[in-house]
Order: structure tokens, then sequence, then C-alpha cells
């Protein structure tokens, strides 16, 4: 009987079916689901990040969904913790840990030896009075010059992650991108699998328009309540800031669908840079009938 390899990654951008195939690999492989989703950390962000409902999941034991409140500021280091500690768990019991997910840095900060710079308050004060004066695009177009590898990874709206990446630049004198490691051999003996299809575009707004019909402005005002408009992580994830901005102005929600579509097929394309670099992933067609029989052939290889 061929042995299975130590952990199972799947990988790629958003709206492949990612979390479906985890579930039935999982199933298959007498396994466990680890989320290295970053949005899907919080608790209630359901509908707007495509979250697997309970009877979706299958019976199959899911860790590190729902472990934040949305006024919470979700961390790598904290999560690289966690998500190693399920993994281990998960081993230590004799079953297969599936991580899954489109957030490479957390994906990152599982498989590789990512390290984590201090943090030095006055440095950090400085770039997020910044942040205050002249938004995220601008920070983020700085943090192009300085380091291209990094801004390419890291969103123009997501000023908490720009503020990051400056503020390490400025104390450690180096990219932030150095931070990242080379890939080598990976944790864990891993195998990585990354799912792509080539009609992502119209899967996104098909995704987009499902999200608005099943509720997601009514599930971030229910947020909305709890504070996310305080989450410096969570209110800034996408669908949510474009509905919330709409709740301060127009209350346009096509116009929030069409900005947050227009903003996902984007996160696509940053999400294929990102695992697209790292020659470790052996890439499948998502849309491929087989694909469940061809990903069982890679990880028992």
């Amino acid at each position: 009987m061929q042995s299975l390899p130590h952990l199972v990654v799947i990988v790629g951008p958003t709206a492949t079916g990612k979390s479906d195939l985890a579930v039935e690999l999982a199933v298959q492989l007498d396994g466990e689901v680890v989320n290295a989703d970053a949005m899907q950390l919080y608790r209630g962000m359901d509908i707007g990040t495509a979250k697997l409902t309970l009877a979706e999941r299958r019976g199959v034991p899911h860790h590190l969904l729902d472990v934040l409140d949305v006024t919470e500021t979700a961390s790598v280091a904290a999560y690289q913790r966690q998500a190693r500690r399920a993994v281990e768990d998960i081993l230590a019991r004799g079953r297969t840990p599936v991580l899954v997910g489109g957030s490479g840095l957390y994906v990152q900060a599982v498989v590789d030896e990512l390290s984590f710079p201090g943090t030095d308050p006055q440095v950090r004060r400085k770039y997020e009075e910044q942040l205050a004066a002249v938004g995220p695009a601008e920070l983020h177009r700085r943090l192009g010059e300085l380091d291209p590898k990094a801004a390419t990874a890291i969103l123009s709206s997501n000023g908490r992650r720009i503020v990051r990446a400056l503020e390490v630049i400025e104390i450690t004198g180096r990219p932030f991108s150095a931070n990242l490691p080379e890939p080598g051999p990976p944790r864990y003996g891993a195998v990585l699998v990354g799912l792509d299809r080539n009609d992502l575009d119209d899967r996104v707004d098909q995704r987009v328009t499902r999200m608005f019909d099943a509720g997601l402005v009514d599930e971030v005002r229910r947020l909305e309540a709890s504070g996310l408009r305080h989450g410096r992580t969570a209110g800034r994830a996408l669908g949510y800031q474009q509905v919330l901005a709409e709740l301060d102005g127009g209350g346009d929600m096509a116009a929030a669908a069409a900005e947050t579509a227009r903003l996902t097929r984007r996160f696509v394309r940053r999400q294929r840079s990102w695992f697209r670099r790292d020659h470790r992933i052996r890439w499948l067609d998502a849309a491929d009938p087989d694909l469940v029989s061809d990903v069982r052939t890679l990880v028992t290889a």
C-alpha cells in the first residue's frame, strides 16, 4: 500500500473549488481540514468568504475556522503557531491534515521557515499616520518603489499589511520580501497541489452575484453591530468593505457588487502571481472531471 504524505496542501486563486476538494480528500484519506484563508478565521464572515456550511463539511473536522471576532486583528505569526499545532495534532492521531486556502503568506508560514521581525511602535505609528493621511494606494505605491516583490504580494487596499511591510523595511534596512524564504523542502513532507482554471473571471462574477443574492448585505449589517468597522483586518475584506462604503453612501448595492467583482478578479491575478513563484506546487486544472483521482495520484505517489 502506498504511504500518504504527512501533509496535503491545496492552494490556488479564489473560486477554483479548493474547499470542496479539501473535504473530498479528507473523506477519502481519513483526514481533517486546516483553514489557510485569512478571512475565514472570522466568526460570522460566512457568505462573503464562501465559507462551507456545516452540511458541506460532511462531518470532516475543520480547524482554524471561526476563531476570531471581527474586531480582532489577524496575525500571521499567531496563525503559524496555531496551524502548526493543529497539523501536528492531526498527524499524532494518525490522520492526514489537509491545509487549504488562498492566503499565500499563511500557507508559507506553515510549510516554510518564515520568520517575523520585531516591531517598533514609533515607526509603526509614523506609517499608520501616513496611512490615515494619504490612504493605502499611495503607501502601496511607495512600497512598490522600495520592494516590488512585496508590493506584488500585498493588496493595494490592505493598509495594515502595507504599513507592516514599510515598518520592517525601515527597522531592518532590508526588503520586507527578504523575510520570505526561497522554497525548500516543505515541513511535514508536504505535497503542494495548485488549482487553477481558465474561466475564473466568469466564476468570480457568478460567485459575487450569489453572495449578494444570499444575503451578504444583511450579514455585513449584523457584523457592523458587532464592531466590523473597527476591525483592522475584517473590515477591509473584499465585499465587506464595499458594502460598508455603500451603506455610508448612496446605498447602491449593485455598485458594491460590481466593485467587489472587479477587485476580486484583480486579487485572483495577485494570487496567481504569488503561488506561481513556488515551483514545488503541482498544478492541476480544477475543471478536469478526473480532478479528485488526479490529486490522489499525486499525494499517494
